[in-house]
């Protein structure tokens, strides 16, 4: 599919960032949607007025308040605009996007649909929502769904932990590790469903440039590894130890239980649609990727 204009809800983030960045190597033009607007950028409340640039040719959307963000509680009112960040914005784009001439829409949700357990799930498997995460997931990847009669390809990535250095887990990580201060979370032996950021970024790429590529997709690394082995991998790339593990209860009261299971509790996650679609990794295992990011 040639690629005139990407839209990109929530470009200004660290998922979305790392995108923007793919598109303009490619010679991609790009109009990101975020809160204000500005060069290259329209608001949400643009969007709902005015609908999106005519020469839309595929609509990314990675919009999404940070759930993990240690100085906001996890109050009733956080945890709407943790919602409304995702469920909302993808209705905007939804209902925009039938008016353009786009050919893909492409959107993020996360594997928390996966009920944690002694199961490998793959793409195929049912997503049953057992607590708030698993919930949030099933109603973000509804408000993505498009009218029968719609001719636009969809796709919708089920991403794993992000590992970058600008942002995410890493980022609130780096210095305690630096300092040889890191250690396990909790017992470490639950799995971490992973991604290199920037294969992810390269997975939206992939999605809106293949017209075979469609449906879910799991956006997590080929290699399964559990929290003590991305704790030893991430020791060693920083050439510092890693022996002091995070008790549960310390994060249990820093961010809430219903929170901490993010990182507590873990699925065992294979990306099987992605790689038979023909993914490449750059990524495919933890130690290289916890290299490249330290570098």
């Amino acid at each position: 599919m040639s690629l005139k204009h990407v839209v990109v809800g929530g470009g200004t983030g660290f998922i979305g960032k790392r995108i923007i960045d793919l598109l303009c190597q490619e010679g991609i033009t790009y109009t990101i949607v975020s809160r204000k607007s500005g060069p290259n950028k329209i608001s949400w409340t643009d969007v709902k007025e005015n609908g999106l640039p005519k020469h839309t040719s595929a609509v990314i959307n990675v919009a999404g308040q940070n759930v993990l963000d240690p100085t906001k509680r996890w109050s009733p009112g956080f945890k709407q605009i943790v919602r409304d960040s995702r469920v909302k914005t993808t209705e905007t784009l939804a209902k925009a996007i039938e008016h353009t001439e786009a050919k893909a829409f492409v959107t993020i949700s996360g594997v928390a649909c996966y009920k944690p357990n002694d199961t490998t799930y793959t793409e195929e498997s049912e997503c049953i929502s057992y607590d708030f995460l698993s919930e949030l997931c099933r109603d973000w990847e509804a408000a993505a769904q498009l009218p029968q009669e719609c001719k636009i390809r969809q796709v919708t990535i089920r991403s794993g932990v992000v590992l970058g250095k600008d942002g995410g887990m890493i980022k609130q990580i780096y210095l305690p590790f630096l300092f040889g201060l890191g250690g396990p979370i909790g017992s470490g032996n639950q799995y971490m469903p992973w991604i290199h950021i920037n294969d992810l970024a390269n997975i939206f790429l992939f999605a809106i440039k293949n017209d075979n590529v469609y449906g879910i997709l799991n956006g997590v690394a080929p290699q399964p590894v559990t929290n003590k082995e991305f704790t030893k991998a991430f020791a060693q790339a920083l050439k510092r130890p890693a022996i002091i593990p995070v008790p549960s209860i310390a994060l249990n009261l820093i961010f809430n239980k219903e929170r901490a299971k993010m990182m507590l509790e873990g699925q065992k996650v294979l990306p099987k649609r992605t790689e038979e679609l023909g993914f490449q990794y750059q990524f495919s295992d933890i130690n290289s990727a916890c290299k490249d990011i330290v570098k």
